[in-house]
């Protein structure tokens, strides 16, 4: 049998790309990955509203011309007009797979894979618990190998720190910071080793008083950017992992890597930032400094393998039909 063809579509953010790739590998199938550009007024408008929505990509992306495959997997805002566009240029003939919350009418897609928080309903969305993300057990394998001789040689049992920072909210208050510093200072009492890590949004004042509060301490590795990013082999290497809620792509990820994890809220936290935590929580699937998980708290099924199931039984739905 021919293997379908897949596209994996998004505008080219950072995190986009990675829950739509994430998808893509989960299904197991070869995929071409197609990064475009809206001009304006077409980028203003919500995907369904938009006209001749092929017409309005720049010719600085990728071509999105027939023929056209048999399964598209969008992710963000922008790229749902093409998305649609596409499914309609098809006759109908391409799946189509949007991920997150499409802020268009989800009979637009063929499926809809959401968030509980997100707020979307409908027969053809999908509710998963977590982020799809790409932090495979092999990546993790690869990096544990690769970061061994560093940070494996840290103090057990070594706390992973995954910093996020600033949202449209906010950022870190002096007590958000000075609570940071005094929980990962009372892990290090305890003899356990620390492996941290920022973002781009994670605040200098954050990073200045960690460095200031665990200078010269060897069980300490804050990464100060230079070199191959550590962020998986923190994820392979440490016994437990502590996350700021403000990123559920890491959050997801944190809970892939078969770790107990707690999360660290603070001040910029949104509404959905604070659901998604809270539904986490009640679950049993997460922990908090105060309240920590326990070694074998469950964790939630991949997202990238429910979704990927569905996709391929409506792919076999629709070669039945054709």
């Amino acid at each position: 049998m021919i293997e379908p063809t897949i596209w994996v579509l998004t505008t080219g953010e950072a995190g986009m790309r990675a829950q739509a790739i994430g998808l893509a590998e989960a299904i197991g199938l070869p995929f071409l990955e197609k990064r475009i550009v809206l001009r304006r007024p077409w980028r203003w408008l919500p995907g369904h509203l938009c006209p001749f929505a092929l017409q309005g990509l720049s010719p600085e992306g990728d071509a999105i011309a027939p023929p056209w495959p048999d399964l598209l997997i969008s992710c963000g805002r922008r790229s749902t007009a093409a998305s649609i566009a596409v499914r309609r240029a098809s006759g109908g003939r391409t799946l189509t797979v949007h991920l997150q919350n499409p802020l268009t009418p989800v009979s637009c897609f063929d499926l809809v894979v959401a968030h509980p928080h997100d707020g979307v309903t409908g027969d053809n969305v999908l509710l998963v618990e977590t982020t799809i993300h790409g932090a495979t057990p092999r990546k993790l394998a690869d990096a544990r190998e690769a970061f061994a001789a560093s940070l494996g040689a840290l103090p057990a049992p070594r706390l992973g720190v995954l910093l996020g920072g600033r949202t449209k909210h906010g950022g870190f208050s002096k007590t958000d910071t000075a609570r940071l510093v005094e929980t990962l200072a009372a892990h290090r009492a305890r003899g356990g080793g620390l492996l941290i890590t920022s973002s781009r949004r994670t605040e200098p004042q954050v990073v200045a008083a960690l460095t200031a509060r665990f200078a010269g301490d060897p069980a300490a590795y804050i990464w100060n950017g230079a070199g191959e990013n550590p962020y998986l082999g923190i994820l392979a290497l440490a016994d437990r992992l502590l996350v700021t809620t403000d990123s559920t792509s890491m959050v997801s990820e944190a809970l892939g890597a078969g770790k107990p994890v707690d999360l660290f809220s603070f001040s910029g936290l949104g509404r959905r930032h604070r659901l998604f935590a809270e539904r986490l929580e009640r679950l049993g699937h997460v922990g908090c400094p105060k309240r920590p998980a326990q070694p074998d708290a469950p964790a939630p099924e991949h997202a990238g393998a429910v979704a990927a199931r569905r996709i391929l039984a409506l792919l076999r739905e629709r070669r039945k039909e054709l």
